[in-house]
């Protein structure tokens, strides 16, 4: 499959709010959310006034000229935080597209951009249940703590 993987313009920061939707893990079996529970305070933080920051960032998967996937990072107090200067992140690529390799190259993209910007770590909070827990793994991700349902997992950039 062909792709470009390339820095996010500023006109399309607001595809991240789907991008976020997309990203809401959904076990099988399972009914999907309403699109809206994307503006709930927790979920809302990963998008709102994204790009004002100098720590947001975002690379996207384009493919046929369409963005179909994306992985974004900022400092904020989400899910995965571990502390206030330590970005999070959060990806999605659109289901079709899954398990392509489309989500490991963005996540090395991001990992090496975050590295440049002298970030020390990253972090991320994943569900137990996504096989997404094995990419993270694999690609330098610890888990530092856990609940019930998910992973807080962080890679150090140095």
């Amino acid at each position: 499959m062909n792709y470009i993987i390339r820095e996010m313009k500023n006109s399309e920061y607001y595809l991240l709010e789907d991008f976020l939707y997309t990203a809401i893990y959904i076990p099988k079996g399972a009914d999907a959310p309403l699109k809206n529970i994307i503006k709930s305070p927790e979920l809302w933080v990963y998008v709102r006034d994204f790009g004002k920051s100098k720590h947001d960032m975002a690379i996207v998967a384009e493919i046929n000229g369409n963005i179909e996937g994306a992985i974004w990072s900022r400092i904020m107090n989400d899910y995965g935080h571990i502390d206030d200067k330590t970005p999070s992140l959060a990806m999605a690529v659109n289901k079709e597209f899954r398990e392509n390799g489309i989500g490991t190259e963005l996540l090395k993209n991001m990992l090496v951009s975050l590295k440049a910007k002298d970030y020390p770590k990253v972090s991320l909070s994943v569900q137990k249940a996504n096989y997404a827990v094995n990419m993270y793994k694999k690609a330098g991700f610890v888990i530092v703590k856990e609940n019930k349902e998910e992973y807080i997992m962080a890679a150090l950039l140095s």
